[in-house]
């Protein structure tokens, strides 16, 4: 019935290493075409890659595209093995229906998609859609979840310039939240990134591991909405601190 191509995909080293995961979908990916009576000239693979790279920018989903031919099937164990998303989805096949290539995704919810005919491209339009909702609600409860211990004060991700890590909890560090506060403060006075980066660097002042400052770093720590609370310490600082000051006092949250 044709020549097939296989393609599978783990995202992670740790799943590479061990194979398990990769032999999983190779497993099916051959029994499935030798159900079909597809001649298998290949499985690619892409070792610890994220889904979130197109298909055409990952070294094995470049060699899949060179290698199909008109008339020849791709064989995947599921959607996200293959697309970032569904718009990624439904923009691949349609070039691939273009050239008489047929999608075949083996396992989705038990059942197998074969885009060769009419009912195949509707469920996999129907499933990119779904897919995507579902990989959108889980960034949201992800975002939502960072917010809510930023709120809360906990540790969330890489420490921030500023704070300290005591027990899960976000403990402030007067000196480096003085770095902070003058960094606002020169944004707000026009100094672009570059500048803000080339004044502390040439202080002496360094980042939170130690390096230096770049454009980067400092757009980070403005785009920060955990020091969005600094803004009133903006205007003081142009003043300088005082020797003794501490964060409640230059902050006005002393009591």
């Amino acid at each position: 019935m044709g020549d097939a191509i296989g393609y599978v995909r783990v995202s992670t080293g740790k799943q590479a290493d061990e194979g398990v995961s990769l032999a999983n979908q190779r497993q099916k990916v051959e029994a499935y075409a030798t159900m079909k009576g597809f001649r298998l000239v290949d499985i690619i693979e892409d070792s610890a890659k994220s889904g979130t790279v197109p298909l055409e920018s990952r070294d094995g989903g470049q060699r899949l595209i060179e290698a199909l031919e008109n008339g020849s099937h791709v064989i995947a164990l599921k959607l996200d093995r293959l697309f970032r998303d569904a718009a990624d989805a439904l923009i691949q096949t349609r070039e691939w229906d273009k050239a008489d290539v047929s999608l075949h995704l083996v396992d989705m919810g038990g059942s197998a998609i074969d885009t060769s005919s009419a009912m195949g491209r509707m469920f996999l339009t129907m499933l990119a859609g779904f897919a995507e909702f579902e990989r959108n609600m889980i960034v949201e409860r992800t975002v939502s979840a960072l917010q809510y211990k930023k709120r809360n004060g906990e540790v969330y991700s890489a420490l921030p310039l500023g704070y300290a890590d005591e027990g899960g909890k976000l403990i402030p560090l007067d000196d480096e939240l003085r770095v902070v506060a003058e960094i606002r403060s020169m944004h707000k006075d026009g100094l672009s990134l570059h500048k803000i980066a080339a004044d502390l660097n040439g202080r002496g002042i360094t980042g939170k591991r130690g390096g230096k400052f770049f454009a980067s770093t400092v757009r980070a720590i403005l785009g920060n909405d955990i020091h969005f609370g600094l803004e009133r310490a903006m205007d003081a600082y142009k003043a300088r601190f005082n020797e003794g000051a501490t964060v409640a006092t230059w902050t006005g949250t002393e009591s």
